[in-house]
């Protein structure tokens, strides 16, 4: 499990090579949770993958980063590696599922990184014989203690900003930014509550706190929701992270998701994509507690027709 200064020290780690994103403060939400935003989109890769690959990359051993680094990834992690081992000089191999939107892919070659397409549910399979093949060191999307770490510096962050927070909305895939802002949340701001976000249609955390066990949802039923980077589950070490760390979860439909990345274009000004708007969808449903809210937008990488079909209404 990490700590505090687990994340303290990926703060320091990180520092030169992340943006410091503020927190935008929402003028016109609702008086009696008013609203902040924490712009994660604006991250060089467009997405909050960046802290936690730029740590674990980083924390690596220079005879072990020169063997290379290999990911597996619906897109977002796969960029922020790519990008990470461009800055570190190293080579990277980087698995990505057939459906993740093209931009994404194209996104991670232009960091220079080596692209392998797979089947829906068969990354880990195929990143398993990459690693074989390269000799690299893995970094995982969510289930590594340096990730994690990396993940809760947006808490840090938050806890310094706006110290009296009551709530924290965070979306939840793997698990690894909930149990990383949650873990730095708690530490800091121990009177505030963190609330995890998923989609309905991939909402397998929200089962599996419930029951207090780990739930397998099909590959099939989780890539139905429009939130492309949603569709991950919880390891054994997130989900003992979110077990200690989030207050309570909240699903959200399609059709909120679409009105959440809505709202931030046209109110905020900001470009989200699906999986990173949730935790505004979330907030509408008004099932927090009144408050000091932060929502974590967590990416912008958004295919372009997507934004399109979803401003167009």
């Amino acid at each position: 499990m990490i700590t505090l200064s687990d994340i303290e020290s990926a703060a320091d780690r990180i520092a030169d090579a992340v943006i410091r994103t503020p927190l935008l403060p929402a003028r016109w939400a609702d008086a009696e949770r008013p609203l902040w935003i924490k712009p994660e989109n604006l991250q060089p890769i467009g997405a909050f993958k960046i802290r936690g690959a730029f740590n674990a990359v980083g924390n690596l051993a220079e005879s072990e980063r020169a063997r290379g680094v290999v990911a597996y990834s619906s897109g977002n992690h796969a960029q922020a590696v790519a990008y990470a081992a461009a800055a570190y000089g190293i080579a990277a191999h980087i698995v990505m599922p057939e459906e993740t939107p093209a931009v994404k892919v194209q996104a991670t070659r232009d960091h220079g990184a080596h692209v392998i397409l797979c089947g829906a549910g068969e990354r880990e399979k195929v990143a398993a014989e990459v690693l074989e093949q390269t000799g690299g060191v893995l970094i995982p999307p969510f289930d590594h203690p340096d990730v994690i770490a990396g993940q809760g510096t947006i808490g840090l962050e938050i806890a310094d900003d706006l110290p009296e927070v009551d709530n924290v909305l965070v979306p939840v895939s793997g698990g690894g930014l909930a149990s990383g802002i949650g873990t730095a949340i708690k530490a800091r701001c121990p009177a505030a509550k963190v609330f995890g976000v998923e989609p309905e249609l991939a909402a397998d955390t929200t089962e599996g706190l419930r029951r207090g066990e780990r739930v397998d949802w099909s590959i099939e039923h989780r890539n139905r929701t429009i939130a492309d980077g949603l569709r991950s589950q919880p390891s054994a070490l997130t989900f003992a992270h979110l077990q200690q760390v989030i207050d309570g979860m909240i699903t959200v439909s399609e059709n909120e998701i679409r009105t959440a990345v809505r709202e931030l274009a046209l109110r905020a000004h900001l470009v989200s994509e699906p999986s990173g708007a949730v935790a505004l969808a979330a907030y509408r449903q008004k099932r927090t507690p009144p408050g000091r809210t932060v929502i974590i937008l967590s990416g912008g990488n958004v295919e372009p027709s997507t934004l399109a079909d979803i401003m167009a209404g």
